[in-house]
């Protein structure tokens, strides 16, 4: 892979993160949460799919289709992981 591969893929994850980010609503330290799950779910979605073999939007050398459903499953059980709430009576 070349380094614009690299860099459509970052952009990508980015705009995933920040799309994500905008539907479910937060502060600015959930932006730089889902950005950063979004881009390591995105190269793990392309790298399982380029070792398994997965030739879904290949674009180039970019396994985009698993990137995008990487990103999308990070994404998803990174917020299900931050809403978890504090029983009554512990600290917070």
């Amino acid at each position: 892979m070349n380094a614009s591969t690299y860099i459509f893929g970052w952009i990508l994850a980015t705009l995933l993160g920040a799309v994500f980010h905008l539907w479910k609503d937060g502060g600015f330290w959930k932006l730089i949460i889902y950005i950063i799950l979004s881009w390591v779910g995105f190269f793990i979605g392309h790298l399982i799919a380029k070792n398994a073999g997965f030739n879904f939007l290949n674009v180039g050398s970019l396994h985009l289709g698993g990137g995008i459903i990487g990103s999308i499953i990070l994404l998803f059980v990174g917020h299900w992981f931050s809403r978890v709430e504090s029983l009554p009576g512990q600290r917070e």
